[in-house]
């Protein structure tokens, strides 16, 4: 079946989203866009990804938890899971692994935290933008631990994209997708990277960024495991 999603949506938790990106604000905007599965992606952390699940479930939209996790060598990924526990489980083993920066508001803005309806619950302390202890060769087999897949987040890109900073990507990394930034020009990386599966989404620190229904994956039913499964290209 053909599947319209949006899998890199930031909430009010990271530093440089709005902080009108609450879990079921961000459902809701995707409901009217018209899409059928989404995932909530913060710096480093999970701790909205519950709000959100849980929100989507009462109104209809599959959301799968995740994080846009920066490694070692600052190359963002994007790591999917298939329910919020093994998520919140990964999401413990990568704040042991955070380098502990306490945030400047002033300079990088608020980390809200927020219940399913929109209350604001709790503001994270220490800044969530940096690098973690986790390398990009460990990520996958760490992801993986907990059922989750990972893909390249803007791969294309200057900044924090893996080609930028490592000079391209090989399969030993073990990352069989990667998301193109919406200037990059898809037939240049399939030449490029024929066993990567390419991907879209918005990487929306806004609401008014999240996608419409644009970007589609063909996964044969609509459910988290399926989405995980295509993100790991498995057949």
């Amino acid at each position: 079946m053909k599947v319209y999603y949006d899998l890199h949506i930031h909430s009010a938790l990271s530093p440089c989203a709005d902080d009108d990106m609450l879990p079921c604000d961000i459902v809701n905007m995707a409901l009217v866009n018209g899409l059928q599965v989404i995932a909530v992606t913060d710096h480093n952390s999970v701790r909205n990804a519950r709000a959100a699940v849980e929100f989507g479930r009462e109104r209809g939209l599959l959301v799968l938890p995740g994080m846009e996790l920066e490694t070692s060598e600052e190359v963002h990924v994007v790591c999917l899971f298939e329910d919020i526990g093994a998520a919140e489980a990964f999401g413990q083993e990568v704040e042991k692994r955070r380098i502990p920066v306490v945030n400047r508001v002033e300079v990088f803005g608020r980390q809200l935290i927020a219940d399913k309806y929109g209350h604001i619950t709790g503001e994270e302390k220490l800044l969530l933008s940096t690098a973690t202890r986790i390398g990009l060769y460990e990520a996958p087999g760490l992801a993986a631990r907990y059922g989750g897949a990972v893909f390249f987040a803007h791969v294309d890109r200057e900044s924090h994209g893996a080609v930028s900073i490592l000079g391209g990507v090989e399969r030993s990394m073990e990352i069989m997708s990667a998301e193109l930034s919406a200037a990059a020009g898809e037939p240049e990386w399939r030449a490029r990277y024929p066993w990567l599966k390419l991907l879209r989404s918005s990487d929306a620190h806004s609401l008014w960024q999240i996608a419409e229904r644009e970007h589609f994956m063909e996964i044969p039913e609509l459910s988290a495991a399926a989405i995980v499964k295509c993100i790991k290209n498995q057949r």
